[in-house]
């Protein structure tokens, strides 16, 4: 295999079947195939980032999300964060989300801190 920088779709494909048939043989990774294969993967890799960008989530959704999971509702969070109206207004989006609401957020749901910096 010759490993190379990816610049089109059909070299990606070409990587990705020939990853997938390494997998399939069961390729020791301390041999100079499952070099090449470890490198074929961050080639990949990189390809992806570039080419199939995922976009951030918004974060009310993902607070919205979690209350869910967490069987959670509005009145829920007032100690938290403010009273019943600023908390509906809030979730709306007609208040804006502060560092400081997104701190404890990210405290008491376990919401990833990088969810509120997208």
């Amino acid at each position: 295999m010759n490993l190379h920088i990816l610049k089109t779709d059909e070299e990606y494909q070409e990587l990705l079947d020939w990853v997938d048939a390494q997998f399939d043989l069961n390729i020791s990774i301390d041999s100079k195939v499952g070099e090449d294969l470890q490198v074929a993967l961050l080639l990949i890799k990189q390809y992806e980032d570039v080419h199939f960008k995922i976009p951030k989530p918004d974060p009310l959704l993902v607070v919205k999300q979690k209350m869910e999971e967490e069987g959670l509702k509005n009145k829920d969070l007032i100690n938290w964060i403010g009273s019943k109206s600023y908390v509906s207004a809030l979730l709306s989006g007609k208040k804006p989300l502060t560092l400081k609401i997104a701190k404890v957020l990210h405290q008491k749901l376990g919401i990833p801190a990088e969810v509120f910096l997208a």
